[in-house]
């Protein structure tokens, strides 16, 4: 099989990334890109590169995309979207990870993978991938000759609930939802509070909060893994967001949150303990005023 072609300089440029179709789950097609749902990476590539040990390509291609991206005209892959539930060091899925990660390295596979105890299925993956390609377009079209100089993610409109504010933040109908929920007297506070910091060398954490009940709080923290890819929006910013996507998820079942609450003085303290790595962070890190007080 014909992997690659003769680049100027006389070396082979190796395709390792074979077209794919719809079959029998319908894709949806923005931008000039097709998203495909819920792939195993063993359908996109052709052939074992090479560095490729064979136990990481028999690991790797076993390992499923909740959705993956190509490019409408060719069928190739673009990147893949993964959401996941945090593994710990030393496990089975953190090690099947690690694999899957170096080979998709080496077939030239982006990836965007999300681990959160709360974000899971289609539904959260094709709303992520949507915005993640709108958020490229967006950033493709506003570089500095097109004097655009507003962000995708600070875009002002209207907000489900009529208000102005920014229309790309992907936490916005959580933020309506706990003002609902306040008025409604089931919450202690209607703020949706967060951080976000970007490991040097790691993923991107992003921490959402609320407070439920008098001192107590409801905490989703999200890492987001950006593997030799752009989100068209900051990787941190993203993660943040995706975290108050996944506490709108919780607040969903007001009635089941009580085992996933900390005492506000323990999330304080979880801060703090987070600040004091700042050393560790590209770009370091600013207190929110839940330390300061």
């Amino acid at each position: 099989m014909d992997l690659g072609k003769m680049t100027s300089g006389g070396s082979v440029a190796a395709s390792w990334l074979r077209p794919i179709t719809a079959g029998s789950l319908p894709p949806f097609t923005r931008a000039g890109q097709v998203g495909y749902p819920s792939r195993r990476l063993g359908e996109l590539v052709q052939g074992r590169p090479q560095g490729v040990t064979g136990h990481q390509w028999s690991t790797a291609l076993r390992e499923g995309f909740d959705q993956v991206v190509c490019a409408a005209d060719t069928g190739r892959p673009v990147f893949a979207v993964q959401l996941a539930p945090p593994a710990p060091a030393g496990s089975a899925a953190r090690r099947a990870e690690r694999m899957t990660s170096v080979v998709c390295a080496a077939v030239g596979l982006p990836v965007l993978r999300v681990e959160s105890s709360a974000l899971r299925g289609a539904e959260q993956a094709r709303r992520l991938v949507e915005y993640v390609i709108d958020a490229r377009s967006y950033a493709a079209g506003s570089g500095p000759e097109s004097g655009d100089a507003v962000g995708f993610r600070e875009i002002v409109g209207r907000l489900p609930d009529g208000r102005s504010g920014l229309v790309n933040d992907l936490g916005a109908l959580a933020r309506v939802a706990a003002v609902e929920a306040y008025v409604e007297r089931r919450l202690a506070d209607p703020i949706v509070r967060g951080l976000h910091v970007q490991w040097t060398g790691g993923p991107a954490e992003g921490w959402s909060w609320i407070e439920v009940r008098p001192g107590r709080c409801l905490v989703e923290r999200v890492n987001l893994f950006v593997q030799r890819f752009s989100c068209g929006v900051a990787p941190g910013r993203l993660a943040e967001d995706l975290a108050a996507v996944a506490l709108g998820e919780r607040l969903r079942d007001l009635d089941a949150v009580e085992p996933y609450l900390v005492d506000r003085d323990e999330l304080r303290e979880h801060v703090r303990r987070l600040a004091a790595r700042r050393d560790d962070f590209d770009g370091g890190f600013a207190f929110d005023h839940l330390c300061e007080d």
